[in-house]
């Protein structure tokens, strides 16, 4: 009985070792086809180059458009905030924008964000109107708009787009021999009747590290993404400064929305969990810099202004 099981064992070893190595094959002699047909590196570079930037185009105009449905943002009357818009006006006309649309919205908590597409738009928690004076609205408006400005959201969107589709063509390349490498592991680990111990075999440490090398260059294009995003948020603090003239309004703008977003919870505080945990890994996977560090850095610039003046 056990010599029938070992033989059997050996049988679909060797059978399962075939199928794998004829899928690797017919894998790579299709890839080996597309790749003797491939125009020039140019060409090709252009294509990979276009089609990228092609997908991640259309992924943030579909974007934006889902953005605004999904908030029910509405145009904000021009006669109910008469001063509102003399502010706004007047910093669209000081940028190199031209001028959006201001929607209102009940956002998740008080906020405002730019969204650029056909339809761009400054969108604006309804909160925020009676948490900040006239001063912190247009420093914090003047922030938006640099984000239109400079096309912050459309830049990230398709810049993530070609990256990915550098993780894709990694992934398309090792994936083949992560086949094999997972079949042969397993169709020895049959032949030698050992059918769990696949997973401890060269073969299968060797699949595991592919598998994590993709992982990790997909990560990586992640940060490279996220860091690039919290620079430009820098960047747009020191616009909205630059137009307005006013760094400690654009401070305090900042830290109402941050109490204000920050759960009331009294005495329970400490039983709940509300998101305000503050460690490198959270900032490492941030889209934002930490709060207090913008508003420190507006306020020891507000500080060098007044020594200069």
């Amino acid at each position: 009985m056990h010599a029938g099981r070992r033989l059997l064992l050996a049988i679909l070893g060797v059978s399962s070792l075939a199928v794998y190595l004829a899928a690797v094959f017919v894998g790579y002699r299709v890839l080996a086809t597309v790749w003797a047909q491939r125009p020039s590196a140019g060409t090709t570079a252009l294509v990979v180059i276009g089609t990228a930037l092609a997908m991640g185009a259309l992924s943030y105009w579909v974007g934006t458009s889902q953005i605004r449905r999904s908030v029910d943002a509405v145009e904000l009357p021009r006669s109910r905030a008469p001063g509102v818009y003399r502010r706004f006006d007047t910093l669209t006309e000081r940028m190199d924008v031209s001028t959006p649309a201001l929607l209102v919205a009940r956002l998740p908590v008080p906020n405002a964000f730019a969204v650029g597409g056909s339809e761009r738009a400054v969108i604006v928690d309804r909160r925020l109107f009676g948490y900040l004076s006239g001063d912190e609205l247009e420093a914090l408006l003047a922030h938006e708009l640099a984000h239109l400005e400079t096309h912050d959201a459309f830049v990230q969107t398709v810049l993530y787009s070609l990256l990915q589709s550098v993780v894709g063509l990694v992934a398309i390349a090792v994936l083949p021999l992560v086949a094999l490498a997972g079949g042969v592991a397993r169709a020895l680990a049959l032949v030698r009747g050992r059918p769990e111990a696949w997973a401890g075999s060269w073969f299968a440490v060797a699949q595991r590290r592919a598998l994590q090398f993709v992982g990790l260059l997909g990560f990586a294009i992640a940060l490279v993404a996220l860091a690039y995003s919290r620079r430009r948020e820098w960047a747009a603090d020191d616009r909205a400064v630059e137009v307005t003239g006013k760094p400690l309004a654009l401070a305090r703008a900042l830290g109402k929305i941050e109490r204000a977003s920050t759960p009331d919870l009294g005495p329970l505080t400490p039983l709940y969990v509300h998101g305000t945990e503050d460690d490198d890994l959270s900032h490492l996977l941030s889209t934002h810099p930490p709060m207090d560090e913008r508003i420190e850095r507006l306020r020891s610039r507000a500080a060098t202004e007044a020594k200069r003046a």
